[in-house]
């Protein structure tokens, strides 16, 4: 009799257990499936660019076998950087193809139109492709981590800068009108406080705006000495190369989002781009320093087999290749338990992860009360042929 309970007490086990894939939404024996929402189309595709290189990167692990036996059921909608269409996309993720969890989605106003309802069901969205700083609140949004640097903290890395750099200049910001651009002006203000509307003036833009060409010739005439360019890089490169057609041989910064050579520079014209700064947290693929370096090497390999015939300097294919080598390392730690809860946890257990494209000394930490990926930076500036990075690297904690 004792060994008949032994025998129930083991199924009991066995069936109500984490790994029971059954049990678990978007997870069978032989695969996982997840969502993604990118702006492959619309005024933002050249970011959506992430969202091909996450693909490409997951294709890789899949034919490699894998992780734990499950293959990587990636499902990737376009929003066409439109809320209304996010929300649209995310809800038959959710409700019609059953994913397990959303991975780095990206724009910070489609992630602002369905986080809410991401929450409601329960549903965590790992690594989201946005640096808007109301997502590290925990408290507000449990179910979240974040793949980039946050924005404030990016604009107040930039802020120490030129008030170290020009300390008695007027800098000038263009900013995208919405949670992005935003986020890197309230960075400004509270770096410079009392002397904020004495050493700032600012100009926005809508995304539906087809140039900034006007914005940039009014901020030349406050006779700012420095540009902080704070959206993505269709606009950045505009306000690139209007600057120097007029010109204004400023101090030119541009956001993260925007410091790719490919997506950004080399639209703006490689050498009206000279002297450009950027804060970055990746070793540059046609910087000699990175020829030998193996984790660029294999990232050459790795666009040469799953990518043939993209521009490999922009940079949001080795975003989006740096977001697939994260979710590799998240589910390897969920082991067979691949329940949300988990899946959850483990994105908040990073331990100085060390993402081999990233630059010396950045790690990955995260944590129940950090959901940030990525909290340093090292800046850089382009030089007419590659960025040379300076300084020392930066932390979320010391800007």
């Amino acid at each position: 009799m004792l060994a008949k309970w032994k025998v129930l007490a083991a199924l009991v086990l066995l069936f109500s257990g984490p790994a029971l894939a059954a049990d678990e939404p978007g997870v069978t024996a032989t695969e996982i499936k997840i969502g993604g929402v990118f702006p492959f189309s619309g005024p933002a595709s050249s970011i959506g660019l992430v969202g091909k290189g996450l693909i490409a990167y997951i294709q890789s692990v899949n034919d490699r076998g894998g992780i734990n036996g499950r293959k990587i059921n990636y499902i990737a909608y376009d929003d066409a950087y439109s809320p209304p269409k996010a929300v649209e996309q995310v809800r038959k993720l959710v409700e019609s193809d059953e994913i397990a969890f959303m991975f780095g989605q990206l724009g910070t106003p489609a992630i602002s139109a369905t986080a809410k309802y991401l929450k409601s069901k329960g549903v965590p969205s790992i690594a989201i492709v946005s640096g808007s700083s109301k997502f590290t609140d925990v408290a507000n949004y449990p179910l979240i981590t974040t793949g980039l640097v946050s924005y404030d903290t990016e604009g107040k890395i930039y802020a120490k800068y030129l008030t170290k750099a020009l300390p008695n200049a007027k800098y000038a910001i263009l900013y995208q009108n919405d949670d992005l651009g935003k986020d890197y002006v309230n960075a400004f203000k509270a770096f410079l406080g009392k002397d904020y509307d004495r050493k700032v003036v600012t100009a926005s833009y809508e995304v539906t705006e087809p140039t900034v060409d006007s914005q940039i010739t009014n901020l030349k005439s406050s006779g700012a000495e420095a540009l902080l360019i704070a959206g993505t890089p269709k606009f950045a490169a505009q306000a690139i190369r209007q600057a120097f057609l007029i010109g204004w041989k400023a101090t030119v910064v541009v956001n993260f989002p925007s410091s790719s050579v490919g997506g950004t520079l080399t639209p703006a014209g490689l050498d009206k781009s000279v002297g450009v700064i950027v804060g970055t947290i990746n070793k540059d693929v046609v910087d000699p320093t990175w020829k030998d370096d193996p984790g660029m090497r294999a990232y050459r390999a790795f666009v040469d087999k799953y990518l043939s015939g993209v521009d490999i300097t922009n940079g949001s294919y080795l975003t989006g290749y740096q977001q697939g080598i994260l979710l590799e390392q998240i589910l390897k730690q969920c082991g067979d338990d691949l329940s949300r809860k988990n899946i959850l946890a483990q994105a908040k257990n990073l331990r100085d992860f060390v993402v081999p494209t990233a630059l010396p000394g950045i790690k990955v930490n995260t944590s129940e009360t950090e959901n940030m990926i990525w909290t340093q930076m090292r800046l850089q500036r382009w030089n007419g042929a590659t960025w040379e990075a300076f300084g020392d690297v930066l932390d979320a904690r010391s800007e």
